[in-house]
Order: C-alpha cells, then structure tokens, then sequence
C-alpha cells in the first residue's frame, strides 16, 4: 500500500458470494476491468477468501472479497465454507453470484438468509445470461454476461448505488474540534514503532486534524514536558498513544483534556458505551479467570509486546489476582466466548467498522465484558474519567 493511498480498513469492502463455477473470479475481472483472480472451468479454484484493494469507479476505494464456493465438499469444504461466512462480518455490500442456467440454490438461499440477517445491502447477481438467455433487471437482482460484458457497466453503477452513505458512524476527532485549535500529538518511538512512518490511528487523526484547519503538534512522550512549556496557550487535547498513558498524565495539567488514540477509536469504530461498562469488570475478576486479548492485526511480537507482555503485566498488577490470558490476532476471533471473563481488545485500526462492531456485539450477545487496550490502560492508571472528558455524552455511565 502505498503512502497516499486508502488504508483497507477505509474502504467499502464488497463481498463476492456464491457456488463453485457460478462465475464470482468472472465477475469481479469483469467489473474491474483486470484479471485479478484466476478463472477455471475446475471446481473449487478459490480455495480461500482473498483480499484485493483498488479503485473501482464510479465507486472509489474498495476492497473486493473472493470467497471459496459455497457448495464446496469435504471435511477441507467444510472449513472453506465457514471462512466465506466469516467474510460476511466484514462485508460493506454482497454480491451473489448464480449460474443462471442451474438457478438458485440451498446455499444460495441460505447465505442470502445470512446476509439479510446481517442487513447488508445486496445484489443477486444471475450470470451466463449469454447461455441461459435470462433477462432480469430488478432492485436486487440483475442478470450479467461476463463474456458478451452484458449489463456489466449497469453492475457497477448498481453497486455504487447501494453503497451505504455513511461507512463510518463517527469520525475520530473532527467534530470535537474547530478551525484554529492546537493539538498535541504524543506518539512514543521504540521497538513496536513502524520504521519510518507512524501507525495507522495517528495517521487518521492527524489527517482529521488537518481537514478540520487544526494546528498538530506531534513530539514523543520524552519531549512533551517541554514541548507544553514551550506553546504560547494550552492545547485544547492532548492525544496520547495508550501504553504511555500514565507517564503523560502525569505531565499534562488538569485543565487541559487528555484521551489516548485507542480512545478515539473506541468510538470511531466500536461502541463506546459498551467498552466504558466493561472496563469495570476489573474489579470483579478473580484467580484463574481467563481473559481473551485481542489484536485485529498481525504483527511480528518484539519483547515488551503492549498485548501479550505489557497489559498482563498491568491487569495482575491492578487486580492483584492470578489472571491467564489466551490471545488472537489478525482475521481470528473465537466463534465460541463463554469460557472468558472478559475480553479486551486493540483499537480496530487494522480493521473496517462492521467487523469491528460484529466482536462487539458477539461478546454483548455472550454476556462477555469487552473493552479496548485504551480504556483498560486508562483505567488501571485511575484516569479513565479524565481520558473521557471529550466525550460528555457518556458521563453517565461513568458515575
């Protein structure tokens, strides 16, 4: 990816659902213009979801999901299967995809089933109609040929119709400031910082700041004690990275508002109600309870990790209590949560909103208290209240 590009996590994510050889490899070359996934006449080609990020006009940015087939076989098809139903969680808009000359099928309805459930917005998508001779053109269905490209560019400009308006409920900070504040960005630099760049959250928040006519200070934690000294009038935030939370606390005056990006992200992409009530559980775990840490990327894991060496070190410190950790990274997230006390997971930069809501709401629907690396960092320093100050709207929960 490059420097000037939209991160994933950004873009629309376009699902391409549907049974082995109803033509979904056909149909995203055939809508991008590129032969991006191999076509076969031999069953079962796509073996696994793959990823592509691009510029589909009149859509913009996007990242397109081939999925395995849905009729697939085998303990192996079995497992391919579950992964195409994973990449639901993810999923902005569905295509699915349908041999037009066999017609819908078992699977076909019942991963269309799964997506009205979801509520993702949909388009069948009847292929071969130079074979089967199919001619529909309805709200939610269309029939395509991907070798005469019949109705292909009406395809596309359908999908940019159905495009939800608003990807992102929240922004990060832009409408908690104004044109003409000053922002102090913290960002540490040791071992788990990128070379050569800043993370993803920073890079969002700085870029919000930008648009909205901010002036953005950015120094580490080990100048911001004279970079504060140095201003003319007190920043209206400081913005922290969270594993340093309680070394900047200290330094940053009461009357000036504190929060970490974790915090930000919190809302941007989660829910933030949800992560301030179950940063509470703290208090009431007890020897031997299990806590899920979870990651939305993958990482190579240095020593000093913030998720498998610093935050255990916290939260025993905290609890005072003999607590076992497991952790997950990347696409997994347990399907099964009843055995966990309680899970905590990173801010969801890596990740687009929906599926950052799904864990969300599968640990709410388990009864599972879920909050985020910042919340709990902010928590075990005692200053959660302090870090939530920009956003009033939650006090109540907090008393």
């Amino acid at each position: 990816m490059s420097l000037n590009s939209t991160p994933n996590a950004d873009r629309v994510h376009i699902g391409i659902f549907g049974r082995r050889n109803a033509g979904k490899s056909s149909i995203i070359n055939a809508i991008t213009g590129q032969q991006l996934a191999i076509v076969s006449d031999i069953e079962g080609t796509t073996t696994d979801p793959v990823s592509k990020a691009m510029e589909l006009l009149p859509l913009g940015p996007v990242v397109i999901i081939d999925t395995p087939g849905l009729d697939d076989s085998g303990a192996l098809g079995e497992m391919r299967i579950k992964k195409t139903y994973q990449v639901l969680n993810k999923t902005d808009i569905a295509l699915l995809v349908v041999d037009s000359c066999v017609g819908m099928t078992e699977s076909d309805f019942a991963i269309l089933e799964k997506i009205r459930e979801k509520k993702i917005p949909c388009l069948t998508v009847f292929n071969k109609s130079d074979i089967s001779g199919m001619s529909v053109n309805t709200e939610n269905e269309i029939s395509v040929s991907t070798v005469t490209m019949e109705n292909i560019h009406e395809l596309k400009e359908r999908i940019a119709r159905i495009v939800p308006q608003n990807i992102m409920e929240y922004p990060v900070i832009a409408d908690k400031v104004k044109s003409g504040d000053c922002v102090v960005m913290v960002v540490p630099i040791d071992k788990a910082a990128p070379k050569g760049r800043i993370i993803l959250p920073q890079q969002n928040t700085l870029r919000e700041l930008l648009d909205s006519g901010c002036t953005a200070v950015v120094c580490r934690d080990s100048e911001l004690e004279h970079t504060l000294d140095t201003m003319s009038k007190p920043p209206r935030f400081v913005i922290t990275d969270s594993q340093v939370f309680g070394r900047v606390s200290r330094i940053v005056p009461e009357n000036i508002c504190l929060t970490s990006f974790s915090i930000l992200f919190a809302r941007h992409k989660g829910n933030i109600f949800e992560l301030v009530k179950g940063v509470k559980k703290l208090d009431t775990l007890r020897d031997n309870d299990v806590v899920l840490i979870s990651e939305g990327c993958t990482h190579h894991r240095q020593c000093g990790d913030i998720g498998t060496v610093k935050l255990p070190a916290w939260i025993r410190k905290y609890t005072g209590k003999n607590i076992r950790f497991e952790f997950t990274s990347g696409t997994e997230f347990p399907a099964e949560l009843s055995k966990y006390s309680m899970i905590i997971h990173c801010g969801g930069c890596m990740l687009n909103e929906r599926e950052m809501k799904y864990r969300i709401k599968c640990a709410a629907d388990a009864s599972i208290p879920i909050t985020n690396y910042g919340m709990t960092i902010a928590y075990v320093n005692g200053i959660l209240k302090k870090s939530l100050e920009i956003f009033p709207e939650i006090e109540s929960i907090l008393n």
